[in-house]
């Protein structure tokens, strides 16, 4: 590249475009000293080179990672005692200087992670206990094999356990969604329809469904994808549930009188997306959601006032069933972690 610079011509009187006056500056001969001459010089070079410094800065290419292989979505399953079960990892890009993302286990809430490890395929990271009894660290190591992950992690007990991971799908809705008929979820006197993970506790009578105490969560027997959800909850103080969009994505109910919107409180997506305002009701008092969920865009509308408006859920929340985001799911409403009443459950599927 060839830059042209002109440089400023200057008078007796005073220097043109540089802003600087020459009379208090002229020697007794009415002409620039050889001081003030050499200065005047300099000028033009010193913009030259920092009009030289801007484009290079401007052309120089953005240091990115060596490998983006790694980087996106992945749903994956831990093998423990003959058990498969979910968790979730993102991986994201960090300047030039590696990877960074989060994690959801098998239980908890989305926990970041620091610095992600990655060269020629294998990936590793570490991270501190959540919920764990213990307080050491859990590691996790992997190969990348085109979309799939396969490798061990070393828990906060000390164990050792296999697990994969693919992909998470995209879940992109390319047309208008069509709404079908509403279908009566519960129908006031009985549990047909639904099944308790566990030994059940729910009863049904005069129009609520009950979990007296803490105990098993309780799942719809059809899936669905995407839908529109009325559903009605109380709760005594102090007691806690939830609501699992496809069985996978927990909308929380909990009381949280006293503190503000978060990421774990009602309204939110548990650990993911927190309600723009608190909206909740006190202990004891009917309250509603109405929720609908397209692909992976939720919103949320908490007594009557919307909290969540068409936001992404990246990904599966701590407690759900599997993490299988691209098929349908049950509605599954949390039993174990206090007591909780339900009614008026209505689920408008989508055609």
């Amino acid at each position: 590249m060839i830059i042209c610079v002109q440089l400023p011509v200057y008078s007796s009187d005073k220097i043109n475009t540089l802003g600087f006056v020459k009379n208090k500056q002229m020697n007794k001969r009415g002409t620039v000293s050889r001081q003030n001459s050499y200065q005047y010089l300099l000028l033009p070079v010193i913009f030259l080179l920092l009009l030289v410094g801007k484009i290079s800065a401007n052309h120089s290419p953005v240091q990115k990672p060596e490998d983006p292989s790694i980087i996106g979505r992945w749903d994956m399953t831990v093998y423990i005692d003959g058990k498969e079960l979910p968790s979730w990892l993102e991986v994201i890009s960090s300047g030039s200087h590696g990877f960074v993302g989060q994690f959801v286990g098998v239980v908890g809430s989305a926990r970041p992670i620091s610095k992600i490890n990655f060269s020629n395929g294998k990936m590793s990271f570490t991270i501190p206990p959540q919920w764990e009894r213990e307080d050491k660290d859990i590691s996790f190591e992997a190969l990348l094999q085109g979309d799939s992950l396969t490798g061990s992690m070393v828990a906060a007990n000390g164990n050792t356990y296999n697990w994969s991971a693919h992909r998470a799908p995209l879940l992109k809705r390319q047309h208008a969604i069509a709404w079908g008929k509403p279908i009566q979820l519960f129908n006031g006197t009985s549990l047909a329809g639904w099944h308790a993970l566990g030994q059940n506790q729910w009863v049904a009578g005069s129009g609520i469904l009950q979990s007296p105490h803490s105990g098993s969560n309780l799942i719809t027997d059809k899936t669905f994808m995407d839908f529109k959800l009325h559903i009605e909850f109380r709760y005594p103080k102090g007691s806690n549930s939830g609501v699992y969009l496809r069985g996978r994505y927990e909308v929380q109910i909990e009381d949280d009188e006293g503190n503000g919107p978060q990421k774990d409180m009602l309204g939110s997506i548990y650990g993911f997306i927190s309600p723009s305002e608190r909206a909740a009701k006190g202990p004891g008092e009917w309250q509603s959601y109405d929720i609908t969920l397209t692909g992976r865009m939720v919103t949320v509308v908490v007594n009557g006032k919307t909290v969540i408006c068409n936001q992404e859920i990246p990904g599966i929340t701590g407690g759900a069933i599997n993490s299988k985001e691209g098929e349908p799911g049950p509605l599954l409403i949390q039993g174990d972690h206090g007591p909780i009443e339900y009614r008026n459950i209505v689920l408008t599927p989508a055609n």
